[in-house]
């Protein structure tokens, strides 16, 4: 018997299946934890308390999450015209050459307001730029955006490498990196934003860019639901040949909408390289690129899921290290298996319980004419 057929609810398709798909992973998580002799609630409790349980932990898991809204948002964006963007790590990569750029230039002659808005629009530019030519050979060369994209991550490493040891390194230091920023570059911190809740930032380096993204967020929904070229992303999306049919141009369409999804890789550098080094080194994403991947498949490519699994991934990557630090038994490689877990489960596997769920709540058309 096949199938039956039809549209999920919108509350089943974004909400209860990526929640069913993330507590089958946390599942077969706590059998792995039981495995190696800890208890999955002892392990689940300090996993929290790390993450949520104090002002700082909190702190730590919303500055996390800003990172993964960002690469999230870009990857979804793509998403939406049918195209794949892998690049997202190269993307933030170069993101960061420009917002370095913009505070070397700034932090010591222009108070923060004129330079994090500078090292903001330098971060956007820069990583739209390094987008353009895998959108430019999609769109006018039939190469493949996934594999270009995946191309471009190794270049950028390479040529962040090469800035970093030969051009842009601090004289007098063997460290890859540039010099620290003055405080005409200092991001502003929301220690007051934890007030409001009773609780202390500390050490956290949760910043203004966490308001940003969220800011992006809404303005990224703005853009793929309320303006014309938004739909005209959704119906490339949807079938390039109907798209082609009503005129939308192809090769304009695919450019743009691989800019935005640069850029917004991009602003993600402003984060970490602003927000939280003051300064710019090696291998600063530190997988964030890639991690947007998942933090868009969970969130169904829409911004407010966008935001929850963000900050879902916010939890697994602080809560993860306060777990393997006050549980021996558990390394960071079994933290990574965890988070690969959710990532498996909310990407590769995300259509595993459709089938299930469309029996139990699927909209079924109704019979064009009934039995007399």
């Amino acid at each position: 018997m096949s199938a039956p057929y039809g549209q999920l609810p919108r509350w089943v398709e974004f909400g209860l299946l990526p929640l069913v798909n993330v507590v089958v992973a946390f599942l077969v998580s706590g059998l792995v934890v039981l495995f190696i002799g800890v208890s999955p609630l002892e392990a689940v409790g300090y996993l929290i308390s790390g993450a949520l349980g104090s002002g700082e932990g909190l702190g730590f898991t919303l500055f996390y999450a800003t990172s993964f809204m960002f690469t999230g948002l870009a990857v979804a964006v793509a998403f939406h015209a049918g195209l794949f963007n892998i690049g997202g790590e190269g993307q933030v990569y170069v993101g960061g050459l420009g917002a370095a750029l913009a505070a070397l230039a700034l932090d010591r002659y222009a108070p923060w307001f004129v330079t994090v808005p500078a090292a903001c629009i330098g971060a956007f530019a820069f990583g739209a730029a390094w987008a353009f030519i895998p959108a430019w050979l999609q769109a006018k060369r039939g190469s493949h955006i996934v594999i270009t994209t995946i191309m471009f991550n190794f270049i950028a490493a390479a040529l962040m490498v090469y800035l970093l040891v030969n051009v842009m390194k601090q004289p007098g230091t063997m460290s890859p990196q540039t010099r620290l920023f003055d405080t005409g570059a200092a991001i502003p911190r929301l220690g007051w934003l934890m007030q409001l809740f009773g609780m202390k930032l500390g050490t956290a380096p949760l910043n203004l860019m966490f308001l940003v993204a969220l800011v992006a967020a809404l303005l990224v929904w703005v853009l793929i639901w309320r303006t014309r070229f938004g739909y005209e992303i959704r119906t490339m999306g949807t079938s390039r040949t109907a798209a082609t049919y009503a005129g939308i141009p192809y090769v304009r369409t695919v450019v743009i909408t691989m800019l935005i999804s640069g850029g917004l890789a991009g602003l993600m550098a402003v984060n970490v390289v602003l927000g939280d080094h003051g300064k710019l080194q090696i291998e600063f994403p530190s997988g964030a690129g890639f991690v947007g991947i998942a933090v868009a498949l969970m969130g169904r490519s829409h911004p407010a899921g966008i935001v929850i699994a963000a900050i879902l991934f916010g939890i697994l990557y602080q809560g993860g290290a306060e777990l393997a630090f006050w549980v021996p038994n558990i390394s960071r490689e079994m933290i990574i298996l965890i988070q690969g877990l959710v990532v498996l489960f909310a990407g590769a596997l995300e259509n595993m319980f459709r089938p299930a769920l469309v029996r139990l709540f699927a909209r079924r058309p109704q019979a064009a004419h009934k039995a007399a």
